[in-house]
């Protein structure tokens, strides 16, 4: 079985920076996809980013390209998700999920597990 606890949520300034953590605890995190997917009140579920086995398989919606960087370290069992230039709308709950597979999902609906997500809003 697979446990997933996010950090670093907070309540941010537009234009502050946050880093999401995702502790990972179970087997084969370093042969695990991980996926970060965020829900705003009232919208869908909206895949962010995601990281493959290595940090040089990585994705990232249009809306957060360039401002966000997803990172994993497999001695840790952690993987990150730096949020640069923050915007109001990035208010949203940010779930860690993760898939055992060498490719993440672009679709919230792959991932075999998730973690409860933290809060991450940002004020104007």
């Amino acid at each position: 079985q697979v446990q997933l606890v996010e950090s670093g949520g907070g309540l941010v300034q537009a234009g502050d920076s946050l880093r999401l953590s995702c502790a990972f605890s179970g087997r084969s995190f370093s042969t695990s996809a991980m996926g970060w997917i965020r829900q705003a009140p009232g919208k869908e579920r909206e895949f962010v980013s995601g990281i493959g086995w290595t940090n040089d398989m990585t994705y990232y919606t249009d809306s957060v390209k360039g401002r966000f960087t997803v990172s994993r370290d497999n001695a840790k069992n952690t993987v990150y998700l730096q949020m640069n230039s923050l915007k109001v709308e990035d208010t949203a709950l940010y779930y860690c999920a993760s898939k055992y597979a060498y490719h993440y999902s672009q679709s919230p609906g792959g991932y075999d597990y998730w973690g409860q997500g933290t809060q991450v809003t940002v004020s104007s």
